[in-house]
């Protein structure tokens, strides 16, 4: 690709970061320039984000149905799964498994709940009294 072929589309990540390309420039010489992004790109970020909005959406609809504890929504909300959850709260996996049904989830220790909300970077309190 040449310099001048570089794509500079408008991209949410534009304000935020550019990415590192390698062109030709007008000598015939490798070097880098930055792309704001392609429209490609975009689109392909953008139906991630549309997933990413739904299954949240969700998570926030079982936790109002009785169905999940407020542990799943923040784990979706956060973009986190079960590897990474247990790495910052030092919970097994099949622990966090079980934290995850409300019934469980009701009777978790104060220093449980403090672990959760500090790896959400929410207060107990709104871990608690999540309705969804």
């Amino acid at each position: 690709m040449k310099k001048e072929e570089v794509p500079q589309d408008k991209s949410a990540l534009e304000k935020v970061t550019r990415e590192l390309m390698y062109v030709k420039n007008s000598d015939g010489k490798y070097t880098t320039d930055l792309s704001t992004g392609w429209e490609v790109k975009k689109e392909a970020l953008d139906n991630a984000w549309d997933d990413i909005n739904e299954r949240v959406k969700e998570a926030a609809l079982a936790v109002k149905n009785g169905e999940r504890s407020p542990v799943a929504y923040f784990m979706e909300l956060k973009l986190m799964d079960l590897a990474v959850l247990s790495g910052y709260t030092g919970f097994w996996g099949f622990t966090i498994k079980r934290h995850m049904k409300p019934n469980v989830f009701k009777n978790l220790s104060e220093n449980k709940l403090i672990i959760y909300a500090k790896a959400f970077g929410i207060s107990v309190d709104e871990l608690k009294n999540f309705k969804g």
